[in-house]
């Protein structure tokens, strides 16, 4: 079976400016962060970003808007991330605001090959700007059109070299959703195992859906950042009383 691991800069090479890309990374805690800092360094801009938030400044995304190298973005929310505030307000940064649910079901639309989804959220507020109405038994919907990318930079916790994928906890977020609605998916992981040693019930996203596995070279990272140093915090803790 061939392999599908591949280092950064091969990678890399799939990632141009100007493309539509997906970002897993919930509010930058589960990130592809050593991808993201080569698109840094490889100068990657004018990116339309598809993310649930703006990350933080130092996280994610949220790194990528800090450098202004992301022309839009379509989103959730950006409270977490005030250099995205302050680019939208700028006129720096164009920002589409979308429900969570929505959100999700507009990928899931883009996966699934549909051609949107009717809701009633956002009826009667911002959200609704722009979008077609339709009516059916008498009452009124929202047409929310479906999301798709060239590429989907998604975040696991192990793969195995086939690019079967597994994520760890709440670590999964929107990434395995993403994964199904991209032309191209990268995936950075913390850890490569042999095919054949992630059981059935492990395998999060099937390998044929993966086009690129990447694993990471610096401290792995099997908690988001949040949780990780409450979780070091409180290993010293107990061995202090030990």
């Amino acid at each position: 079976m061939k392999s599908k691991v591949v280092t950064r800069e091969e990678a890399l090479e799939k990632i141009k400016s100007g493309q539509t890309i997906m970002f897993g990374d919930w509010h930058g805690e589960f990130s592809a962060e050593e991808i993201i800092s080569g698109m840094l360094e490889k100068g990657v801009t004018d990116i339309h970003a598809i993310a649930v938030s703006a990350g933080m400044p130092d996280q994610g995304v949220g790194r990528l808007i800090n450098e202004k190298r992301v022309k839009s973005l379509i989103t959730t929310h950006i409270g977490l991330n005030p250099v995205a505030r302050d680019q939208m307000f700028a006129g720096e940064l164009e920002i589409e605001f979308s429900p969570q649910g929505t959100f999700a079901e507009r990928i899931r639309c883009g996966e699934a090959g549909l051609g949107g989804c009717l809701t009633l959220t956002g009826l009667g507020t911002d959200v609704e700007k722009g979008k077609e109405k339709l009516t059916i038994n008498g009452k009124e919907y929202l047409l929310e059109l479906p999301l798709r990318a060239d590429v989907a930079l998604i975040k696991a916790t192990k793969a195995d070299t086939a690019g079967n994928i597994s994520f760890r906890m709440n670590s999964r977020a929107t990434n395995s959703t993403m994964a199904m609605a991209a032309d191209w998916v990268i995936v950075e992981v913390e850890e490569i195992v042999e095919v054949g040693e992630l059981g059935p019930e492990e395998i999060d996203v099937p390998a044929p859906i993966i086009d690129m596995v990447y694993e990471r070279t610096g401290e792995k990272r099997y908690l988001c950042p949040m949780w990780q140093r409450r979780h070091t915090q409180m290993g010293r803790r107990g061995h202090r009383r030990h």
